[in-house]
């Protein structure tokens, strides 16, 4: 081997240690987790997951002693996830709402990202429109975002008429952000 081979063997493998550390992120969105939490996570794990952050369960939010909702915080009070776990006998986490900006999704979006973020970067299965906002589905993976009517043309803001892609500005930012592992 000469000296031009081993440095190329050297960049390769500092790549993918970066690109190792990356999907390893404590806050990164994939498919099947977001950052330390996994889909097929227990609810009596979170403990475990969740050690060096504080857990709030939230007992007024209770239904038949079933647990309706868990909120994490990181250390010092800012909120991280609110979890809304199904009502299996084994409880796994059904919903998340992000709210902490630094989660973002394997192609970079996020709290602090637009609807065009989300057109240039997946294909959009389908738009909800409801009251106040629009959902947007994203196809074959469990994250949705909501954007608030607000962002919308004022002819658009009013009422539950269906919206279109194009109909949404490239500017809207994102007003919710949400992992759905039903």
């Amino acid at each position: 081997m000469n000296i031009k081979h081993i440095f190329t063997i050297i960049i390769l493998a500092t790549f993918f240690i970066q690109c190792q550390g990356e999907k390893d992120s404590p806050f990164l969105i994939t498919k099947d987790h977001i950052g330390k939490l996994e889909r097929t996570s227990l609810l009596s794990e979170l403990e475990t997951i969740y050690k060096a952050d504080s857990i709030v369960k939230d007992t007024a939010s209770r239904i038949n002693y079933v647990l309706k909702k868990v909120n994490i915080y990181e250390k010092g009070g800012l909120h991280l996830l609110g979890l809304t776990p199904n009502i299996d006998s084994i409880p796994t986490i059904e919903n998340i709402h992000v709210y902490d900006p630094r989660f973002i999704t394997e192609n970079g979006v996020g709290l602090n990202s637009t609807f065009k973020d989300i057109k240039d970067n997946y294909t959009i299965l389908k738009i909800i429109t409801s009251l106040n906002n629009v959902v947007v589905l994203i196809k074959d993976n469990p994250v949705y975002f909501t954007i608030d009517k607000k962002e919308l043309p004022a002819n658009l803001r009013f009422g539950t008429a269906s919206i279109e892609a194009v109909q949404i500005p490239d500017l809207a930012k994102i007003k919710y952000m949400m992992v759905s592992w039903d």
